[in-house]
């Protein structure tokens, strides 16, 4: 009698899953898995834009060190933040003290024009106002998002934008 080892089974259940012009795979990770390292995080490419003064490029190098950290109500660091307290953060690193609540960050320095964003700028969302993120350049942000996603790079475009301000 012929044994089937289990990562044969797995190859032939795997090469069955994706025949069909419909097939769909699908992957769960389980954080400590081996293998998994690399995928527990992704990052985008680095970005290829200069922020136009020295204190934003100090609040967007400020912003990315903090990308892995966790998600806290209240939030102001240094082990976890919300979004305003990551933004404070910041432009807190590059000198400038900005207001604590997002909505109240909205009304600091300039307006901004979705097409003119350059890395530093705050962008805002919803109506009213009650997130925020520091743009980073090539259409990506870094914010606080939720528990579940702690500091991270996501897309300018993610649903709800309503505004930018440019602070420095």
């Amino acid at each position: 009698m012929a044994t089937t080892r289990p990562h044969s089974l797995h190859r032939r259940t795997a090469a069955g899953l994706l025949t069909g012009a419909a097939a769909t795979l699908a992957f769960t990770l389980t954080p400590g898995a081996v293998g998994t390292a690399a995928a527990a995080e992704p990052t985008p490419a680095a970005t290829t834009q200069a922020a136009p003064t020295p204190a934003s490029q100090a609040a967007v190098d400020a912003a990315r060190s903090q990308v892995g950290k966790a998600y806290a109500y209240g939030g102001n660091g240094p082990d976890a933040y919300d979004c305003s307290g990551l933004t404070s953060y910041a432009y807190r690193s590059a000198g400038i003290e900005l207001p604590r609540r997002s909505a109240d960050q909205a009304t600091v320095g300039t307006p901004v024009a979705r097409a003119d964003l350059q890395p530093g700028d705050l962008v805002f969302y919803y109506e009213p106002i009650s997130h925020v993120g520091i743009y980073v350049g090539d259409g990506q942000i870094v914010h606080a998002g939720t528990e579940s996603t702690g500091v991270e790079y996501t897309t300018v475009d993610m649903a709800g934008y309503n505004t930018a301000r440019r602070i420095a």
